[in-house]
């Protein structure tokens, strides 16, 4: 199971990349293997306000729909375009081409976690 060290996790599968006040957001490779193949991804807009901790979109996959939990508070700026067409990438590359959105940051939660601590949560450690 990848847990790139370079990210910031939370306990709901998502990650998140931040850069200055922007983060890109995605969910794990945890999340998408316990999914099974992603069929459709429901982001946010870009000018959605996003709330963290909170549902602010759904993963449709073979097995079930799930929410997915904005994990910073802020406002969408991107979405990724790709995911329409192809929202199996978040299966085959969760962490590169398969992210979902950003957000400019107005409010980054204290509870986020390291590789370490997320592959912990996960039973990998």
């Amino acid at each position: 199971m990848t847990i790139p060290a370079h990210l910031s996790y939370t306990t709901d599968h998502e990650w998140l990349a931040l850069d200055g006040d922007t983060c890109t957001v995605g969910v794990t490779e945890y999340a998408a293997t316990a999914l099974g193949d992603v069929v459709f991804v429901e982001a946010p807009e870009v000018g959605q306000a996003v709330t963290a901790a909170e549902a602010c979109g759904e993963i449709e996959s073979t097995k079930a729909v799930s929410d997915l939990i904005a994990p910073v508070s802020g406002e969408v700026v991107e979405v990724n375009p790709t995911l329409r067409d192809k929202p199996g990438l978040i299966n085959s590359d969760p962490y590169q081409e398969g992210w979902i959105f950003r957000v400019r940051v107005t409010r980054t939660p204290a509870d986020l976690l390291d590789a370490n601590a997320y592959a912990a949560h996960i039973g990998e450690a």
